[in-house]
């Protein structure tokens, strides 16, 4: 049975995640890592998609978006995703899926929700062991946050990342707090306060694609 489109609603905040088919490593030098942000970069003259945080991992990628058009991260992800799947092709000379399918998108609660994922989201690496510190990982926004120059344009969240931000990233996250972002990635569910999370689940049968 064919999936239903997802219920995307302009201005609000998602949690935006591929995988590389079969989880197997897509980015395997830095010039994977950098020809994919300068696609991201080059998507943006196609279908502008505000961009809060992301995170590029060897086998996948991270992004916290807040869609100004309901139907804006489909267009930006399927134009990012085809174009890389042909430069990947030409790189290599490999045929084939790259990535492992449709997208997952999940909607966020654009509060004290916002800052953990884009928390996840930004010591994702860190998280992995690939960095000893989060703003190490050159392919992050963290990491563009602070340094004198970024590959891509970021959006300023709708919450105020507070003051001491780079430290808190850098600080572990509680279990419970990372069971709840995997559930809601896994099950595609909207990730915030449980009572505003059962008016968004008791919503989504009206929300179409065309908001």
């Amino acid at each position: 049975m064919p999936r239903p489109p997802r219920a995307i609603v302009a201005n609000y905040c998602y949690h935006v995640l591929n995988r590389a088919n079969r989880r197997a490593e897509v980015f395997h030098e830095t010039a994977d890592y950098a020809a994919f942000i300068a696609l991201m970069a080059k998507a943006q003259e196609h279908e502008e998609l505000p961009i809060l945080a992301a995170c590029l991992m060897p086998n996948h990628f991270h992004l916290v978006v807040q869609p100004a058009h309901a139907a804006s991260i489909s267009r930006w992800i399927h134009w990012l995703c085809t174009t890389h799947v042909r430069h990947y092709h030409a790189k290599y000379g490999t045929s084939g899926r790259i990535w492992q399918g449709p997208y997952k998108a999940c909607l966020v609660q654009s509060d004290l929700y916002l800052l953990t994922l884009m928390r996840y989201v930004e010591r994702n690496a860190l998280e992995a062991r690939l960095v000893q510190r989060a703003e190490d990982w050159r392919w992050g926004s963290l990491r563009w946050r602070t340094g004198a120059r970024s590959p891509l344009m970021l959006t300023a969240a709708p919450i105020e990342l507070p003051s001491y931000w780079l430290e808190f990233v850098n600080q572990p996250q509680t279990a419970m707090e990372l069971a709840a972002i995997r559930e809601c990635v896994n099950r595609q569910m909207p990730f915030g306060d449980p009572a505003w999370v059962e008016q968004r689940k008791a919503a989504a049968p009206r929300l179409g694609t065309k908001r």
